[in-house]
C-alpha cells in the first residue's frame, strides 16, 4: 500500500505543471465589444495589472488603435490608465511596437513573428503576456494561413507555460460577413472557444457602437463606414467630445474606435491580472 502511494504521488508531481498549466483558466478570453465599459472594471484590478503584467505587443499601424487608444484614455480619464515602455513610475508596462525582424502577424510573412516572439521573450525574460495584431493579411488568408498561425501561436504556449499568448481576429474590411476576412475571423474564434485560449476580437469591437448597435452585417469597413453612413462619426456627432468620447489620432479609423479599442484592452488586462470579469 505504501509503495502504491508513493508511485501515486510521483505522477501526481511530474503531472503537476501541465495540470496547473490548464487549470489556471477553465474557459477561453473572448475580449470584445462586450467589454467596452471601462468604468466597470474594478480599479483594484487595474492596479494589479500594473503591478503584475509585462507585456510585449508587436504590431503596425491597425494594431496601434489600441495603443493610441490608451495614450489618450490618460489625458481623458486619468493616471489610473497609464501605460509605457519598462513600467515606469507605477505604470502598465506595454513594450510596444517593433519586437524585432517581423512587424505584424503578416509581415514580412506569416510565420516571421513567431521567431521573435522567442527572441524577444530570450532577452526579455519578465515578459509574461505577448500579443501580436494583423494589419490587413486576414483578408487573403486562407483557412491552411490560419491554421498555421493557430499551431504557430500553440506550439509558443507549449514552449512558454509561464507566458499568456493572445490571439487576434483581423480587421473589418467592407466584404461582411459572406467576405472571407469574416469567415476567417470565425475560424480563429471558434478555435479559441474551444482549447480556452485568450483572444482580443478585433473585429467584432469595430462593428458595434458603444449603445451596442451592430453593423457588421452592413459591409463594415476599418474606418467604422458601413452600407449607409459611419457609425463612429455619427455617434461622435450626437455625444459630447471630452466627456462621452475623446480624440486621439487612430490610424485609418475614427477617434471612437480607439476609444473603445483602449477600453477592451484594459479589461483584457484586467482579465489577465486574474479578475473574474464576464
Amino acid at each position: 500500500m505504501k509503495k502504491y502511494f508513493f508511485c501515486s504521488l510521483s505522477i501526481l508531481f511530474l503531472c503537476l505543471p501541465l495540470w496547473c498549466h490548464s487549470e489556471n483558466r477553465k474557459g477561453p478570453i473572448i475580449i470584445d465589444h462586450r467589454h467596452t465599459k471601462i468604468r466597470e472594471i474594478p480599479v483594484k484590478w487595474i492596479e494589479k495589472a500594473k503591478k503584475s503584467l509585462h507585456i510585449a505587443y508587436g504590431h503596425t499601424s491597425h494594431g496601434s488603435q489600441i495603443t493610441t487608444g490608451m495614450t489618450g484614455l490618460v489625458s481623458f480619464a486619468g493616471s489610473l490608465y497609464a501605460w509605457n515602455y519598462g513600467g515606469k513610475n507605477g505604470a502598465l508596462d506595454i513594450q510596444d511596437g517593433n519586437l524585432g525582424k517581423a512587424q505584424d502577424l503578416g509581415n514580412p510573412d506569416r510565420n516571421a513573428w513567431a521567431q521573435t516572439t522567442r527572441e524577444y521573450l530570450n532577452s526579455h525574460p519578465e515578459i509574461n503576456v505577448v500579443m501580436w495584431s494583423w494589419c490587413g493579411q486576414v483578408s487573403s488568408a486562407t483557412e491552411n494561413d490560419i491554421n498555421t498561425y493557430l499551431n504557430l501561436m500553440s506550439q509558443l504556449e507549449r514552449d512558454y507555460p509561464n507566458v499568456k499568448f493572445v490571439y487576434m481576429t483581423g480587421h473589418t474590411d467592407g466584404t461582411g460577413l459572406s467576405g472571407n476576412l469574416h469567415m476567417r475571423n470565425e475560424q480563429i474564434r471558434k478555435y479559441c472557444i474551444a482549447n480556452n485560449k485568450i483572444l482580443y476580437d478585433f473585429e467584432d469591437i469595430e462593428s458595434y457602437d458603444p449603445d451596442g448597435r451592430y453593423f457588421g452585417d452592413k459591409n463594415i469597413k476599418d474606418d467604422c463606414s458601413y452600407s449607409g453612413g459611419n457609425w463612429a462619426i455619427e455617434w461622435q456627432n450626437s455625444h459630447r467630445e471630452g466627456v462621452d468620447w475623446y480624440r486621439c489620432p487612430a490610424a485609418h479609423t475614427q477617434p471612437l474606435n480607439a476609444n473603445l479599442k483602449a477600453y477592451a484592452a484594459w479589461w483584457l488586462w484586467a482579465r489577465l491580472a486574474s479578475w473574474d470579469g464576464r
